[in-house]
């Protein structure tokens, strides 16, 4: 239920070591500063140094960030967590000459090195992708200031952390029994699936009530991260914001237009879906507080950690033996930590420790929810315990963009285990109404948010100044646009852009659209092409960032590039559908 983070440092004493020595590092590697492309032999010595400290910091970094999420309010966890952020600003700060003198060396040279240097063979990726993006380099004096900001650049995102993780208190509302109950973010979706309207609109307007508040406070935080972000993109010289991330993404442009494009032309098949909760739901409106309500579920969701484990085995047990005795591995050896905590960070995550193995947090209230949540974290621990196997830990870290794929695959094939075994026609319709429900989460409201970062740093790159109130009205009417005439579109969501943490990095929602487009055509082809196909699955798993994430989905047949992917989603979407209104 608990993580054990001895498996990380046994003693603080180590913790200790770990650290002298990762700055030692450091030093030995500021010595090559000047002489890195003199020859091959620094070039490797060096490389083969930042192997080793990147070893080290990823577990000190671990380390500190998983011990602070565990308690948000802790002011040793507080102070272990700047310790290692400084870290890693120190590792920015010594490193940031190599870059530039990759890119200002003789170009020919180089690749020469990596022609005849077998052992340069593990960082030709890294290598080569310096001299493709020569023309977003800076000097090396630049280069180095920059590093030296780095820790002041994630200043909004900690400071919005420890705002609405720790300070916030959202006071009590009335359970289904009239009892009260504290809000807490980590039960807030729990009270918007209840059965009683009356309990989700208190959750609902407690919530947002908090968020007004303060949204002048975080609106000057997330706008400042955007103006960091966009003025990064211009001293690089990119076209904008989005070119650089979806760069770093290992995408492009297309990709991200593709998704929005293909779904703003096929948005009705949004719109269907929302419109049956009407009927379904018995109201005369629905409002956004009753958007996550199964109406086909029956009593209270009280799963026990130990059969949502035994669901997720079971379901995920089509991918293979080694595949199953790894998530056995996970769950025996404590690799979740699962324990709600008043200061515990809310939301849930996989982090991969180089060396070590996943960790993953969540906050397990006994809902069926969870079950799936288990296995979409899971399907990042796997993926990272594969990468972590096979690279090293330059190439091992992969990106999001292909991330997000491997933890939808799993939610996906549970879904799918889930509704073949059940018999009973209105237990079938609740499965497919979750799995739809989490296709419109996935899908519709990511490509939603990334509308709206889309929107709102364009703005900011045209010069524009933006107010509260001016991205609260973006964001208002990207809810009429995506939910339709159907759904009562409550004054209060124009503040739920305050609370999705994931737009202090940015562009990074768009992903979770990609990824359960990705995620389906792979899915499908598990299920129709048997072995062979899930052998082709695990080796892409496998490459880590060895090969650019469009590239490595390619390998599974899968091309985000195009709009006929995203099509192939919608497609799915309205199967399900009317899969849904057949039963009924």
């Amino acid at each position: 239920m608990k993580w054990n983070l001895t498996d990380i440092f046994k003693t603080s004493k180590e913790y200790e070591q770990t650290k002298q020595d990762f700055i030692e590092n450091l030093n030995k590697i500021e010595q090559f500063q000047g002489k890195l492309c003199n020859n091959s032999e620094n070039l490797y010595n060096c490389y083969k140094l930042i192997e080793k400290a990147l070893e080290q910091y990823e577990k000190l970094y671990s380390y500190g960030m998983l011990k602070y999420h565990l308690d948000m309010a802790e002011q040793e966890g507080i102070k272990l967590f700047k310790e290692v952020e400084s870290l890693g600003s120190l590792y920015s700060t010594k490193t940031s000459y190599i870059t530039p003198e990759i890119t200002y060396a003789d170009e020919e040279k180089v690749k020469q090195f990596l022609k005849e240097d077998l052992r340069l063979k593990p960082y030709e990726r890294d290598i080569l992708d310096i001299l493709e993006e020569k023309k977003h380099i800076l000097s090396k004096e630049a280069e180095n200031l920059l590093a030296n900001y780095s820790e002041v650049f994630s200043a909004p995102e900690n400071t919005y952390d420890i705002l609405t993780n720790a300070e916030f208190k959202f006071g009590t509302i009335k359970d289904e029994n009239g009892k009260d109950q504290e809000l807490t973010d980590s039960n807030y979706s729990r009270f918007l699936k209840s059965k009683n309207q009356e309990v989700r609109k208190q959750a609902f307007n407690a919530m947002y009530k908090k968020y007004s508040e303060y949204i002048n406070t975080i609106s000057e935080l997330y706008l400042a991260n955007v103006k960091q972000d966009t003025i990064t993109a211009k001293l690089r010289n990119y076209a904008s914001s989005l070119e650089k991330a979806t760069k770093k993404d290992d995408a492009s442009i297309k990709v991200y237009e593709a998704l929005i494009e293909a779904i703003t032309e096929n948005i009705s098949a949004n719109h269907d879906f929302l419109k049956l909760k009407k009927p379904l739901l018995k109201q005369n409106e629905v409002h956004m507080y009753d958007l996550y309500v199964n109406p086909f579920e029956e009593g209270k969701d009280n799963i026990s950690f130990e059969e949502a484990k035994q669901e997720v085995l079971n379901a995920l047990s089509i991918l293979g033996d080694e595949y199953q005795k790894l998530l056995k591995t996970a769950f025996e050896n404590n690799w979740l930590d699962i324990k709600p905590g008043e200061n515990k960070r809310s939301g849930a995550y996989s982090m991969g420790v180089y060396g070590v193995h996943p960790f993953v947090l969540m906050s397990f209230v006994n809902s069926k929810r969870d079950v799936s949540t288990i296995a979409h974290e899971l399907g990042h621990s796997i993926h990272s315990y594969y990468s972590n196997s096979n690279q090293n830990v330059i190439n091992a870290n992969y990106t999001i963009m292909v991330a997000e794929v491997a933890s939808t695959v799993n939610e996906l094939l549970l879904a799918h285990y889930q509704i073949e075994r059940e018999k009973d026609k209105t237990k079938k319709a609740e499965i497919l109404y979750e799995l739809l429900e989490m296709i419109r989460a996935t899908f519709f409201r990511q490509a939603m948010f990334a509308e709206f970062e889309k929107s709102v740093h364009e703005k900011i790159e045209e010069g524009k100044s933006l107010s509260s109130e001016d991205l609260n009205n973006i964001y208002y009417e990207l809810n009429k646009k995506y939910f339709g005439n159907d759904i009562q579109i409550d004054e209060q969501i124009k503040y739920e852009w305050a609370r999705i943490p994931h737009f202090y990095s940015v562009f990074y929602v768009y992903k979770y659209a990609t990824g359960i487009s990705a995620a389906i055509s792979i899915v499908k082809n598990i299920l129709e092409k048997g072995e062979d196909y899930k052998a082709k699955y695990i080796e892409m798993l496998k490459q880590g960032c060895s090969k650019k994430s469009i590239e490595l989905l390619k390998m599974v047949d899968v091309d985000l590039e195009s709009k006929e992917t995203y099509k192939n989603t919608i497609d799915f979407y309205k199967e399900k559908v009317k899969q849904l209104e057949d039963l009924l």
